[in-house]
């Protein structure tokens, strides 16, 4: 078999797309992943009938790299209810987005859930990172999410009970200090879109990545154990070559492979799944817990956005939490029905079923105030060496996804020259 054009360590969704790329401008490829199939992070296993994402994920249908690459109506999207159900003070309160659902909206105006003049807020920060082009989010004047929600005007009232526990499940940091830039991205798509789930699980979003491949691009089980002046060298002691190489792991792997200082340190979550004959809440919802107790961060029943993520007289629950909590799961599993206990009033302990805990230590790339540099890393770190991934972009499906494009076009300049 001749050698490909280039070799692309790892399937994820940059690697995916950055061979996707590479291939539409003719380039040959290999992709060398060390599981047994695609998608790194986002992945969906069957579990009795159940479809369980390898931690809670949503796709956020305004993400500009996800338009370009994905067939939205093949992957049958299911939307989120446009807000979100908040826990406080022993009751749950709708916080809803006054652009789509304008009737509920003026209910929450008399929420305890922040102030009329938190609400008008939102309009204003809404405004601002809508206005301009996209990139030019990464160059305003940095601070953390935090410092960044406090300056828009926000009060303790609308950061604690919503913004904090919102924010810690979309960037896995409790302590809002990733970097205000994410957050200014991340508002921005919310507000451009829908938040969705696809009818066969996350995992079918690099799936069908993958599909789109030219026959014999992708090699699974195959771990790297050494890139070394064009050779990758896998753990089996084979070595393939290529003119160019391209890293797209996680940022610890990259580093290692790379022998380049790259940020390492990540965020961790914890997911735990449950079904139960009757589901604790009919909605399409998220639920956040504003009362800042208990270990559970959030909380979903998946099977009432995506009903296919279930089989049929079941409901599939998700109990999300923030970081990698030291006790032990049978433990954490015992807590957090407890605290899921008192939310519903109902006998989770016994007509809830556990079906799976996703402890996930490196689920997203720490992105923290002042060291976020946004997507003006350069992809080549060397001639015939590239590197792509979340980390080297925004802490998202769509930074992967960026960042895949930025490395292969990388690619192919240097093919041009």
């Amino acid at each position: 078999m001749a050698a490909p054009d280039v070799l692309i360590i790892g399937a994820g969704l940059a690697g995916l797309c950055c061979a996707r790329r590479l291939s539409e401008h003719g380039l040959s490829c290999h992709i060398l992943e060390a599981s047994d199939g695609v998608g790194g992070r986002v992945r969906t296993d069957v579990v009795d009938g159940f479809l369980l994402d390898r931690g809670f994920q949503v796709l956020l249908t305004a993400y500009p790299e996800a338009q370009q690459n994905l067939d939205y109506a093949a992957l049958d999207l299911k939307r989120f209810y446009a807000g979100a159900l908040v826990r406080i003070d022993g009751r749950f309160q709708r916080v809803a987005d006054p652009w789509r659902h304008p009737f509920a909206a003026v209910r929450t105006l008399f929420s305890p859930i922040g102030t009329l003049r938190d609400k008008l807020a939102v309009a204003r920060f809404r405004g601002e990172v809508r206005s301009g082009a996209l990139d030019d989010l990464f160059h305003r004047a940095e601070t953390t999410t935090l410092e960044a929600l406090q300056a828009a005007g926000f009060s303790h009232a609308m950061i604690e009970p919503f913004f904090r526990p919102f924010f810690s499940g979309v960037f896995l940091d409790s302590t809002l200090r990733t970097s205000s830039h994410l957050l200014a991205f991340v508002f921005r798509m919310l507000s451009l879109g829908d938040t969705v789930l696809p009818a066969q699980g996350m995992g079918a979003i690099p799936q069908q990545l993958a599909n789109a491949l030219p026959p014999g691009t992708l090699r699974t089980r195959a771990p790297v154990a050494q890139v070394k002046s064009g050779t990758v060298i896998l753990a089996s002691g084979e070595h393939l070559s290529a003119p160019a190489v391209v890293i797209a792991t996680d940022s610890a792997t990259a580093a290692r492979l790379s022998g380049a200082l790259l940020p390492v340190s990540s965020q961790s979550t914890t997911c735990l799944y449950f079904t139960a004959p009757q589901a604790p809440i009919a909605e399409p919802v998220l639920i956040l817990n504003g009362e800042g107790q208990g270990p559970v961060n959030s909380f979903c029943v998946v099977s009432a956005v995506a009903p296919s993520y279930a089989p049929p007289g079941a409901a599939l629950l998700s109990a999300t939490v923030v970081g990698n909590p030291p006790h032990d799961d049978e433990v954490l599993e015992y807590m957090v029905r407890a605290q899921l206990a008192q939310w519903f009033e109902s006998d989770v302990h016994e007509q809830w079923r556990h079906l799976r805990t996703y402890r996930i230590p490196h689920a997203l790339p720490q992105q923290v105030s002042p060291s976020f540099l946004g997507s003006d890393r350069p992809a080549r770190l060397q001639p015939g060496l590239f590197v792509c991934g979340d980390h080297y972009d925004t802490a998202s499906i769509n930074g992967a996804m960026r960042s895949g494009r930025r490395a292969a076009e990388a690619v192919i300049a240097d093919f041009a020259r």
